[in-house]
């Protein structure tokens, strides 16, 4: 019986405690705090109410605050006509689970379904699926770290206890605006159904919260969705980054000077690199280029490898993905000539050298400029590539973490080529190479749903 008991008292504390302790001290996977000086983010769990939400929705309104609602799936699914609203006002819709059940008493597939189900719910409702999740009073279990990759997991920095009644609303005030300064995450409550909790709880809230909007316009403080502050705090960590990450980036720098000395790699500009690369044979697959030309196994590459330093530089400067790919870009474009002519100037490399070769996550456009872009064959090489990849996107990346939930499908590194014939013909020798940026520019744009995008013509 004792080392039953031991082997349950494990098993609660390694599936449950631990990773809600890790999460809540270290912030490990979940965003519960932001880096803003202006604006602050209000939440809202358990609803939707056919009583009291609407009643926030006009308050919100009324003070042209945005907030983001974590929604109890069976609430949802009885009043789907209040997440229309909620999304043609503008704000932002999350999950809360189908039921309101905590994450340690179910299964890992339990939770998924429940995640899911939900999900699926304001899909329905909105048309776009959400990819927020705050778990019912934010316990989170070891599985969900992996299980729940794909989503961000939102917690707070501030409760106030306003599923009480008893609270009051001067209370509730007092202790709200003793937190009304940017960066801030307010967990409220716009329903009282759920246990523990006190049905007319929410006119407290109201009342307290209509005191509060008021006093933050005065401070010119705003209320913003989740994802808005995620963004702001994303770009304040790449401009401003911690020692840790510090120590990261420099440690990063450094293996990358560490191999680029062990593998020889060369570039066509030492004061200002774009490209740093190396000759060797090719491994993978036969590949026919777009061009014609036949890449095979064991034919000479030159292989690419942009310049980190660069790359971090351009991902500090750039607020958008759309900006960080128009920036490399343009990179690419200054960078090309000087290969063609690098090349040109080593005859073994013309004869020899089958193609340019690289491999990027960042691989729209490309083709602009000559590359043909394939899939990577499945297996270690890819796995690992991905994984590298994959992390050296969130250090430079100015939302990379955000974008690999959000945009998992597209962050999958791809294998580009171009063969030394095209490098020559279209890059050896005085053009206008502006029209290929420009016309790589404009399909990017346009990926990204920007609208009457004008031809390079």
């Amino acid at each position: 019986m004792e080392f039953i008991l031991l082997w349950g008292f494990y098993i609660l504390t390694f599936y449950a405690f631990l990773p809600g302790i890790i999460s809540r001290l270290f912030g490990f996977r979940v965003f519960q705090k932001g880096r803003s000086d202006r604006n602050l983010a209000l939440t809202f769990d358990d609803g939707p109410d056919p009583v009291y939400t609407p009643q926030l929705l006009d308050l919100l309104k009324k003070y042209n605050a945005k907030a983001t609602f974590f929604v109890v799936g069976i609430h949802a699914e009885k009043y789907p006509e209040l997440l229309r609203r909620m999304h043609e006002e503008g704000h932002l819709i999350g999950i809360h689970n189908y039921v309101h059940k905590s994450n340690w008493l179910m299964r890992p597939k339990t939770v998924k379904r429940h995640i899911s189900k939900t999900s699926d719910i304001i899909e329905s409702v909105t048309g776009k699926r959400t990819t927020y999740y705050r778990p019912p009073w934010g316990i989170v279990n070891l599985f969900d770290y992996g299980n729940l990759g794909y989503l961000q997991i939102i917690l707070w920095s501030v409760l106030f206890g306003d599923w009480r009644k008893k609270v009051g609303v001067d209370r509730l005030h007092k202790r709200m605006m003793k937190r009304c300064r940017g960066g801030e995450v307010l967990l409220l409550h716009d329903c009282g159904l759920t246990l523990g909790a006190d049905r007319e709880a929410p006119a407290n809230m109201l009342a307290a919260l209509e005191r509060f909007l008021e006093e933050a316009a005065s401070r010119d403080l705003h209320c913003v969705r989740i994802d808005e502050l995620i963004r702001e705090t994303d770009q304040e960590r790449a401009n401003n980054p911690s020692w840790l990450r510090h120590i990261i980036v420099r440690t990063w720098f450094l293996y990358e000077r560490a191999f680029h000395l062990a593998f020889g790699l060369k570039t066509t500009n030492c004061d200002d690199p774009v490209f740093h690369f190396r000759v060797r044979p090719y491994h993978g697959k036969s590949m026919m280029l777009d061009d014609g030309v036949e890449l095979k196994h064991d034919d000479l590459i030159l292989e690419l490898h942009f310049d980190n330093k660069r790359l971090y530089d351009i991902g500090r400067r750039s607020r958008t993905s759309m900006q960080l790919a128009i920036q490399m870009i343009r990179s690419v474009e200054k960078t090309l000539p000087e290969l063609a002519e690098y090349v040109l100037d080593h005859p073994d490399l013309r004869v020899n050298v089958k193609a340019l070769y690289g491999v990027s996550m960042l691989h729209r456009g490309p083709e602009q400029f000559g590359f043909t872009v394939r899939d990577l064959s499945n297996g270690l090489f890819s796995w690992m590539t991905k994984k590298y990849l994959r992390l050296l996107m969130k250090v430079i990346h100015p939302q990379g973490q955000r974008r690999l939930r959000q945009h998992a499908e597209q962050m999958v590194p791809k294998m580009m080529a171009m063969s030394v014939e095209t490098l020559i013909e279209r890059y050896g020798k005085t053009r206008n190479y502006a029209y290929e940026s420009r016309t790589a520019e404009r399909m990017i744009l346009l990926d990204q749903g920007v609208e009457n995008v004008p031809h390079p013509l």
